[in-house]
């Protein structure tokens, strides 16, 4: 297989084995498609445990289980002020 890479991306190919890390080029992509997948793994499970939150959420909405959003909201800006040390 071959391919073709922008003289940037050659580049940076060539500084990461002059790094001593990595004995090839070979190696070097072979470690990012090892970690463009992870990526892509994470990636789906985050999608997918937002999903079952929503799902979640609408189930509780259904059930009747809801709360006020304004004091969700003034609770929220509570916290992020105690966070980050704002005075009120």
């Amino acid at each position: 297989m071959n391919v073709h890479l922008t003289p940037e991306l050659e580049q940076l190919v060539h500084n990461k084995v002059g790094t001593g890390r990595y004995s090839s080029a070979s190696e070097v992509v072979r470690e990012a498609l090892r970690l463009m997948d992870e990526r892509d793994q994470f990636k789906a499970f985050q999608k997918e445990d937002y999903r079952k939150k929503i799902a979640d959420g609408l189930a509780s909405a259904r059930a009747g289980r809801l709360e006020d959003g304004e004091a969700v909201f003034d609770a929220l800006e509570a916290q992020l002020e105690a966070m980050v040390g704002v005075p009120e």
